[in-house]
């Protein structure tokens, strides 16, 4: 896809982006169940992470990396990976499962780079706890050692991003309810197979109409995040376009009856 406009989004608008942005993450953090032991430094950290965790129903993580070529560059792979690192030390410290793939132009055109659960074993949980470092370390190691080579796999005829939710829906069935779905989907947001959404700026109107016109699946209970809308490889999109995306992505997971949705321009995780 050929981007030629490069006007830069405003300050007030990255501003704002960037505090919406902290809260992208913070979907993925289920309700208190109650304070764990108190530690210090990393141990300490992931022991109020796990606090948050719901044991009845740990999360089942599904990453979902954009690899077209509009947004393909070494500093959004580079970003991506830094927020990735905290959606996968969540998933760990909560005894969850994790998949994370790449796509492109369609629901096939799918690469998996990781699929497995990350419960760690132990006796107690601070013993399970000491070892998430260590796994959190080698599943990231993993994605970045095989992101690369995923996106060349891959045809780039097109962007089909509103395909995802129905390959999540999927395996949130093939999981069953003893997860629950928390998708992050790491996109530009500019889909053109079915609807070109780079092709004009939407108004949140116009966003939110088209967005109604798309068969998407139920995903009831879910946390959905879209994170990185307008972020291209070459050049930035006006500030209106990006509102567009992001109202037209609300109204897509508004639609899925999530339990929760975010949609942001930026990547970065929660306390970064």
């Amino acid at each position: 896809m050929t981007h030629t406009i490069k006007n830069k989004v405003s300050d007030r608008r990255h501003d704002r982006l960037t505090k919406l942005a902290a809260l992208a993450l913070a979907a993925f953090v289920l309700p208190a169940c109650g304070a764990g032991s108190s530690g210090h430094g990393e141990l300490g950290k992931h022991q109020q992470v796990l606090a948050a965790c719901d044991p009845g129903t740990p999360p089942a993580s599904l990453i979902a990396f954009d690899g077209t070529g509009s947004s393909t560059s070494d500093a959004i792979a580079a970003e991506r990976m830094i927020a990735v690192e905290d959606v996968v030390r969540r998933t760990a410290v909560c005894s969850g499962y994790l998949r994370v793939l790449v796509f492109s132009a369609s629901s096939a055109a799918t690469k998996v780079l990781f699929d497995g659960s990350l419960k760690q074993d132990g006796a107690t949980d601070n013993a399970r706890l000491k070892k998430v470092p260590d796994a959190v370390a080698q599943t990231v190691n993993e994605l970045r050692t095989g992101y690369s080579s995923a996106i060349q796999a891959l045809p780039q005829g097109g962007s089909d991003i509103t395909a995802q939710y129905r390959l999540a829906a999927e395996w949130q069935q093939q999981l069953g309810d003893r997860y629950r779905l928390d998708l992050m989907m790491f996109t530009d947001g500019l889909q053109n197979v079915g609807v070109d959404l780079g092709a004009t700026v939407l108004t949140k109107e116009q966003a939110t109409a088209l967005a109604d016109q798309v068969m998407v699946p139920k995903l009831p209970g879910a946390s959905v995040v879209v994170a990185g809308l307008g972020r291209v490889a070459e050049g930035a999109p006006p500030s209106a376009l990006v509102e567009g995306l992001v109202a037209y992505y609300d109204r897509l997971c508004q639609r899925t009856e999530a339990a929760a949705c975010t949609s942001v321009s930026d990547y970065a995780p929660q306390g970064r």
